[in-house]
C-alpha cells in the first residue's frame, strides 16, 4: 500500500534567510522569505518553524499561512531573532501546485546562519542563507 503513494520533489520553492535594515528600528534585522522560482503559483500554502536546542530549550512554534504566492516572487514569512541561531531551526513547507500536494522540511542548522554562508537567492537578486 505504501509503495503506491507518490510524494513529489519539491522544485523551485526555496527558505532564505535575509539581513535587512530595518528603517523603523533602525538595525539589521534577519527576515525568513519564501521564494517561489516556478513558472506556476503556488496555493494554500502553509510554512511552520520552531527551533530546538541541544540543551532541551525550543522556540514557540509559529505558523503562517498564504492564500497563493505568484510564480517568480517572494514573500516575507517572519522575523528571526539572533538569539536562537545556536538552534536548530526548521521550516516545514506545504503547499498545492494544481492538485498535488507537496511537502519539505528546510533546516538551519545550529550557528549556519550568518553572512559567512551568504549566497545568490533566486528571484529576490540579492544574497542570503538558502536553506535546503
Amino acid at each position: 500500500m505504501k509503495k503506491d503513494i507518490i510524494i513529489p520533489e519539491v522544485k523551485d520553492v526555496h527558505i532564505a534567510i535575509m539581513k535587512e535594515w530595518n528603517e523603523d528600528f533602525s538595525s539589521n534585522d534577519w527576515n525568513i522569505y519564501l521564494i517561489n522560482n516556478g513558472k506556476e503559483a503556488i496555493e494554500s500554502v502553509m510554512v511552520m518553524s520552531r527551533g530546538k536546542h541541544n540543551d532541551g530549550r525550543k522556540t514557540t512554534t509559529f505558523r503562517q499561512a498564504f492564500p497563493v504566492v505568484a510564480a517568480k516572487s517572494a514573500i516575507k514569512v517572519e522575523l528571526i531573532m539572533e538569539e536562537v541561531f545556536s538552534f536548530t531551526n526548521e521550516f516545514i513547507l506545504t503547499y498545492f501546485l494544481g492538485s498535488k500536494l507537496y511537502d519539505k522540511t528546510y533546516t538551519a542548522l545550529p550557528h549556519s546562519i550568518k553572512v559567512d554562508h551568504f549566497t545568490d537567492v533566486p528571484v529576490m537578486g540579492e544574497k542570503g542563507v538558502l536553506l535546503k
